[in-house]
């Protein structure tokens, strides 16, 4: 029995092909050649080619004294005329060979008043030119010289407003270097090599949601014998590198129809209107091929909040979301189209876009569990030689919190780092390396001084004491002071288990590592350094969250207050008024300064009370630089929150 899909893929018209421009049509060639006419008569009339001006006194010493005038012709207060040989020019100076640059043979001289009214003028002329001397009535060409210009005028008008109405046609009828008002959709072709659910790993509960989908479109019968109908859009929401894209392709490689594909960003052009005329295009496009799908990624950058920005107002933006919205539930219905979005900031959308009727489905793309890291590293590993130390559950235990797009990247950099070492197959120090350059950044050739080098020793031992010795921190896994990335150190935690929530007792223990660093520098060297900055910023950022957000201030209860930084658009947060007064302000300012003081203050104490331990890591750390897990073990003792895993 022939697979549904394949029949599907063969009914399918080709990609439709985009239309010639009609701009440059052969009128409008000929109208350019008119025009270049017209501009070489008229530089052919107002400029005698190879023709000298010279002055009256110059062509009478030739006429007269030399008998180098081979001809004239005078018309009027004119003198045309043909030198015998062409003399040497009076007025210009020698070049860099000595010798002097000579006039045309044909020249042209104008009679001053005193030579017009000198009778003896024309007997001269004749009696040393007989023959080649004639005299004529100036011609009058003031009349041709207007019409001429008149023509020019009128013909650059008539052919200008030719030219727009081509392009004003050809602009909305998507001829105009291949039209604005065209959507540019692409058509997805899988290829040899189509993307399908088994390549994805990780997000079964997302691969359900579309398998549904895909399956409505090879069998309708099955789910409409009992009334139910395909969803008409849906959303794909998530951080950025989950797999949204992927998953859209992986729908392309298993639908079997039609599936079209464009960014959000592509609607948006300078041209009013255009957004709208390529929404209409698209959705034009993909009912002509119906049965399909159209997939629109970074929808954000055309969905968002209607109204936004300074002043609010109507902008192209809103035009097109408009026409958007019309194509999926407006007044005429669609049936045969399914919409799928992505966006990674589905805060910012607007409400009429993910209601229901549009965006049926919200589904969310989360960052992979333990057993979905598992998988991913699997799926990007098949290609890669893998020695026999390396174990795929130990670095998916170790990059909790990693998306799909970074395992992939990490394993990728483990490839490079060992062919970089003409290795025959990767093994588990090259993966290490890979996960420290993406948590920590790469290495720089930085040298520190030693002055430098001792408080970074001791800024990074603070902080890895404190993971070491207080219960609640997330397992240490390294400390370095080699500078990589923007920082001079690094401390890096590898949290056990994937968390959705904290508690407050464990933020604040992470506020007392945060500060970790800067209470050291103080307790060792009486004053902070710069190098804390990073630190300081994300327990600042952490303490205001648990304030304003997450009611863990006693003072102030269980209240939420929003802050500016809720609204990513300037307009909203400039119209909506503030909800709490300057003195709540004030309060909350003082308890974040009270949490942030408490953790710097509980870090210090803890410090002082291990400082052998502080002294000894620090001292070790500047002779190797680094120190892992099982070398800090060694060096002050057990973890009180993990022991060493070797």
């Amino acid at each position: 029995m022939p697979d549904p899909s394949e029949s599907n893929k063969k009914k399918s018209p080709p990609p439709r092909k985009p239309h010639p421009s009609p701009l440059v049509g052969a009128s409008t060639w000929w109208f350019l050649l008119a025009l270049a006419l017209v501009a070489v008569f008229l530089y052919c009339y107002n400029s005698r080619n190879g023709r000298s001006e010279i002055t009256y006194g110059f062509f009478r010493r030739q006429l007269e004294d030399d008998k180098n005038v081979a001809g004239v012709e005078v018309q009027g207060a004119k003198v045309f005329g043909e030198f015998k040989v062409a003399p040497i020019d009076p007025d210009a100076k020698p070049g860099a060979d000595g010798t002097s640059p000579r006039l045309h043979k044909k020249f042209a001289a104008v009679l001053p008043p005193m030579a017009l009214a000198d009778p003896k003028l024309d007997e001269v002329l004749r009696e040393r030119l007989k023959r080649d001397y004639r005299a004529s009535e100036p011609r009058d060409n003031t009349v041709l010289v207007l019409a001429v210009y008149m023509l020019i005028t009128v013909g650059l008008f008539v052919g200008l407003w030719f030219l727009f109405r081509k392009a004003r046609d050809s602009f909305f009828s998507g001829g105009l270097t291949g039209g604005f008002s065209k959507s540019g959709a692409r058509r997805y072709e899988g290829g040899d090599k189509p993307v399908t659910f088994e390549d994805i790993a990780g997000l079964e509960g997302v691969k359900h949601e579309l398998q549904e989908i895909v399956e409505f479109l090879r069998n309708p019968e099955k789910f409409q014998r009992l009334g139910a109908r395909v969803p008409k859009g849906i959303l794909l929401m998530g951080a950025p590198g989950t797999g949204k894209t992927l998953l859209a392709r992986a729908v392309a490689g298993e639908a079997g129809v039609p599936f079209f594909s464009i960014n959000g960003s592509e609607f948006i052009q300078m041209f009013v209107g255009v957004g709208a005329g390529r929404v209409r295009d698209l959705f034009n496009t993909t009912k002509e091929n119906a049965p399909a799908i159209l997939f629109i990624d970074e929808i954000d950058a055309v969905g968002r909040h209607r109204g936004t920005g300074v002043g609010g107002g109507h902008d192209e933006r809103e035009q097109t979301l408009n026409q958007i919205l019309s194509e999926m539930d407006g007044f005429t219905q669609n049936e045969s189209v399914i919409v799928m979005a992505a966006t990674n900031r589905p805060d910012v959308l607007d409400p009429a876009l993910l209601r229901p009727g549009r965006f049926d489905r919200h589904v969310t793309v989360d960052r992979p569990s333990l057993k979905g890291r598992l998988a991913i590293f699997e799926v990007h590993s098949r290609d890669v030689p893998l020695d026999i130390d390396v174990d795929l559950e130990q670095l998916a235990a170790g990059t909790v919190g990693l998306t799909g797009a970074d395992i992939s990247n990490l394993v990728n950099e483990a490839a490079l780092w060992a062919s970089r070492h003409d290795k025959d197959y990767v093994d588990m120090s090259d993966f290490d390396y890979a996960r420290d350059k993406l948590l920590m950044g790469a290495k720089r050739e930085d040298v520190l001084s030693e002055q430098e080098k001792t408080m970074t020793a001791f800024h990074e031992s603070g902080h890895a004491l404190l993971a070491w010795i207080v219960p609640g921190i997330d397992r240490l896994h390294k400390v370095s002071i080699v500078p990589r990335g923007r920082s001079l150190g690094a401390t890096q935690l590898l949290p056990e288990e994937d968390r959705v929530n904290i508690s407050e007792n464990e933020l604040r223990t992470r506020l007392l590592f945060l500060l970790g660093g800067r209470a050291a520098e103080k307790l060792v060297f009486d004053q902070y350094s710069a190098g804390a900055e990073d630190d300081l910023s994300k327990a600042t950022q952490l303490a205001r969250r648990m304030v304003t957000h997450w009611g863990m201030s006693d003072r102030l209860g269980p209240v939420a207050f929003r802050d500016s930084e809720d609204h990513p658009f300037l307009g909203r947060e400039m119209a909506e008024p503030r909800r709490f007064s300057e003195h709540t302000a004030q309060v909350i300012d003082e308890e974040v300064s009270r949490l942030l003081r408490e953790a710097a203050d509980r870090a210090t104490e803890m410090l002082k009370e291990h400082r052998d331990k502080l002294d000894m890591m620090a001292k070790r750390l500047e002779e190797v630089e680094t120190l892992d897990e099982p070398e800090i073990e060694k060096l002050i003792g057990p973890s009180i929150n993990k022991p060493a895993v070797r």
